[in-house]
Formats: structure tokens, C-alpha cells, sequence
């Protein structure tokens, strides 16, 4: 009878928090929702936030305010997600930097990227481009493969600092190409790209927007993407994979999050309205500038992915013995 009884009152009690998660997505939302880009203004990650904010609060009715809260690789941000209660009104942009790469860059991290917060959807992946100084000899791939073995050590890839998607791209390349091409990092994408421009390293992984105009400018040479596929936007440029190096994909990508615990209703709703959002052929439009592909999954795959990206890079990390800033 006692078994029965607390059987039952385990019933009444989920029954109670479902019944109340609905109540609550059906009023969401009723104020401003805070978005926080764990990373300063004008980057990847506070572009696609912007295009998205906008959108939502559109279609929900309610602001999208965008937060930034920069600082030590996107953990500042993270953690104030961390600390939000989980009613929907606190979200962040998740990166592949703070929820990938810091579980093995950090001996210690103050958040369990796969524990304390709720995977809304992968917006998009941004692939990286790898372009070098036109007095590098190669065009292709392959090239530059020739060359790291010609001479070990003796080609220079810039980044904008250790642990950065840009770094793990070339230690990911020099793993899968059996080449020793040699990170420089610098503070940031601006120094790096100038020394890169002046010659004093060879190679680059980088977003395309950092990098398109000096493309097309003939200041450097696009090699290839780090896409699985060519890109719409750079149907000329071959991937990696393709070239030389099969299996390479490096991309920089940009999620959306909401705290632990946050109900699946708000979630799910939260997802349908960005998937969708996604979809619409002007945000499209834009993110191509941008040179960012679409994705919208769901929570579940958004989940499944975190988990895939944090083995990957942390081989990485092991691997060159990477240590954080």
C-alpha cells in the first residue's frame, strides 16, 4: 500500500511540473528575453546573434536583448547562463570554443558544457578557410602539403590566439596530413592577419569574412574550405577533404542555449521559432555574406553534437599539448 501510495504521489508530482511546464510555455513570453554572446561585439558569434534576436523577438512579440559579456574564452558568458533561472528569459549563443575546446584546454571549468545548461539548436557552422601569403609556392593543397614535408617546421600558421578555432584547425591538419607546420598565435584576428598580409607567416585558417575581401584582392590565396562540401559562396575553392586530406572538417560554430532545467516546453518552442527563422530566404541571404551555413537541428541532435565536437577537439588539444592563455 505504502509502495502504491508513493508510486502514486510520484505520478501526481510529475504530472504537476509537466502540466506546469506547459502553463508556462503557453504565456512565454510575457517580458524581454536576454541573449548573452559570451564574446565581444562584431565577431561570428554577435553577427549571427543579432540576425537572430531581431527575428525572434519579431515573431515572439517580446525584445531580444543582446548582452555581451567577453572574457576568458567565452566562460564569463557561460557562467552568467549558468546562474539565470531557467524560465526562458536568459539565453546564450553557444561556441564551438567555450562548450568544445575549454573542457580539455581548462584543468578546471567552472560549467559541464553537457550537464548545466539546455541545447536549443546549431544556427549555423561557420567553415574555415585556409589562405596563404601569394609568396608561398602552392595553390592546392597538396601543395602546401609537399612543402611541410619538404621542409618540417618551416611553414608559419597564424591564429588569433592559442586554444582558438583557427589554431585547432591547423593542429587538426598537421594530424591528418602527417606535415609539422608551426602555430604562431597572436592576440587576436587583427594582429594576426597583418603579419600574415606583411609575410612574416606563411598561413591562415579563418572565418571567410575576415578574409574574403583580401581574396578577392589578390593579398592572399584561397587554398581551400574546411567544409565537408563546397560552398555556394566559394564555388571555385575545393575543400580540404577533397584535396589531400580525407576526413577534415574544421568549423567554428554558433548554438543557442538556455540554462539547465529550463522547461522542454520553452525549448522546444524556442527551436521551432529559430529553426524556422533559419529557413526564411533574407536570413539566409545574410548568413551566406557571412559565410555561414544554416543548420537548425534539434535539441537532441544540438546535444549529441556538443558531445561529438568535445571528443574531436580534445584529441586535438592532447595531441599538440595545447595549453590556454
Amino acid at each position: 500500500m505504502r509502495k502504491f501510495v508513493t508510486i502514486s504521489k510520484l505520478v501526481l508530482g510529475g504530472l504537476a511540473l509537466t502540466l506546469a511546464g506547459q502553463l508556462m510555455a503557453q504565456a512565454y513570453p510575457n517580458k524581454s528575453i536576454r541573449l548573452i554572446v559570451p564574446f565581444p561585439p562584431g565577431g561570428g558569434n554577435d553577427v549571427i546573434a543579432r540576425v537572430i534576436a531581431q527575428k525572434l523577438g519579431e515573431r515572439l512579440g517580446q525584445q531580444v536583448v543582446v548582452d555581451n559579456k567577453a572574457g576568458a574564452n567565452g566562460i564569463v558568458g557561460l557562467q552568467a547562463l549558468m546562474a539565470a533561472p531557467p524560465d526562458g528569459y536568459t539565453l546564450a549563443v553557444g561556441a564551438a570554443g567555450p562548450l568544445a575546446v575549454n573542457p580539455s584546454l581548462y584543468d578546471k571549468l567552472p560549467y559541464d558544457p553537457t550537464k548545466d545548461f539546455s541545447p536549443i539548436t546549431n544556427m549555423v557552422n561557420y567553415p574555415l578557410l585556409l589562405v596563404t601569403h601569394p609568396s608561398v609556392p602552392a595553390k592546392t593543397t597538396q601543395d602546401v602539403i609537399n612543402l611541410a614535408k619538404a621542409k618540417p617546421g618551416g611553414l608559419y600558421f597564424a591564429s588569433p590566439g592559442s586554444g582558438n578555432s583557427g589554431h585547432l584547425a591547423g593542429e587538426l591538419f598537421n594530424n591528418l596530413a602527417h606535415v609539422k607546420t608551426v602555430h604562431v598565435p597572436y592576440k587576436g584576428q587583427g594582429p594576426a592577419l597583418s603579419d600574415l598580409l606583411s609575410g612574416h607567416v606563411q598561413m591562415l585558417y579563418s572565418s571567410i569574412p575576415s578574409v574574403i575581401s583580401q581574396v578577392k584582392q589578390g593579398q592572399l590565396n584561397a587554398i581551400a574550405v574546411g567544409s565537408a562540401k563546397r560552398l555556394p559562396s566559394l564555388p571555385d575553392v575545393p575543400t580540404i577533404s577533397e584535396s589531400g586530406v580525407p576526413g577534415y572538417e574544421a568549423y567554428s560554430w554558433v548554438g543557442m542555449l538556455a540554462p539547465a532545467k529550463t522547461p522542454k516546453d520553452i525549448v522546444n518552442k524556442l527551436n521551432a521559432e529559430i529553426v524556422d527563422i533559419l529557413k526564411q530566404k533574407d536570413v539566409a541571404e545574410k548568413l551566406n555574406q557571412q559565410g555561414a551555413l544554416p543548420v537548425g537541428d534539434t535539441p537532441e541532435q544540438f546535444g549529441a553534437y556538443i558531445k561529438v565536437e568535445i571528443d574531436k577537439w580534445g584529441a586535438v588539444v592532447r595531441s599538440a599539448n595545447i595549453k590556454a592563455d
